[in-house]
């Protein structure tokens, strides 16, 4: 089975955080791990956030964005490049949401971009995430 993950559900392939054991054996499990393009923003992002916050050195941080990287690079995990099509299905989508419907820019562009890829799951942990996924066509999951 192909799966979808967020970027909360990478950095927990590449990083020990909580539920990081369960996450990395379900991909280990899976068929194909795939994203969007703008996880690689969002892994060094989280990179430099472990570093700034004491949680890791700059050589492991440099390191394990290294594996994320060359994951990308040999096919382990395919990202899903970011268009203006995509971008403009997000604000179509967005335009239709409840009031009440908490979602972050780069939530609702991972929403999109699996709904437009043919997934009907998202793989996160993202609580707000997985309230909206609705809206947007596919179901949240987390383990």
């Amino acid at each position: 089975m192909k799966v979808y993950f967020d970027t909360a559900y990478l950095g927990k392939c590449y990083w020990n955080e909580p539920d990081g054991e369960k996450v990395r054996r379900f991909a280990r499990e899976a068929d194909g791990i795939w994203c969007s393009a703008i996880a690689i923003a969002e892994m060094a992002c989280l990179a430099h956030r472990k570093v700034r916050e004491g949680d890791a050195t700059s050589r492991q941080a440099s390191a394990r964005r290294d594996l994320f990287l060359g994951d990308i690079d040999s096919g382990v995990i395919v990202t899903i490049p970011v268009t203006e099509t995509i971008l403009r299905k997000v604000d179509a989508a967005t335009r239709k949401l409840p009031a009440g419907c908490y979602v972050r820019a780069m939530d609702a562009l991972h929403l999109v971009t699996a709904a437009d890829s043919g997934f009907a799951e998202v793989w996160t942990n993202d609580k707000h995430m997985i309230d909206a996924a609705a809206h947007f066509g596919v179901r949240g999951r987390s383990l």
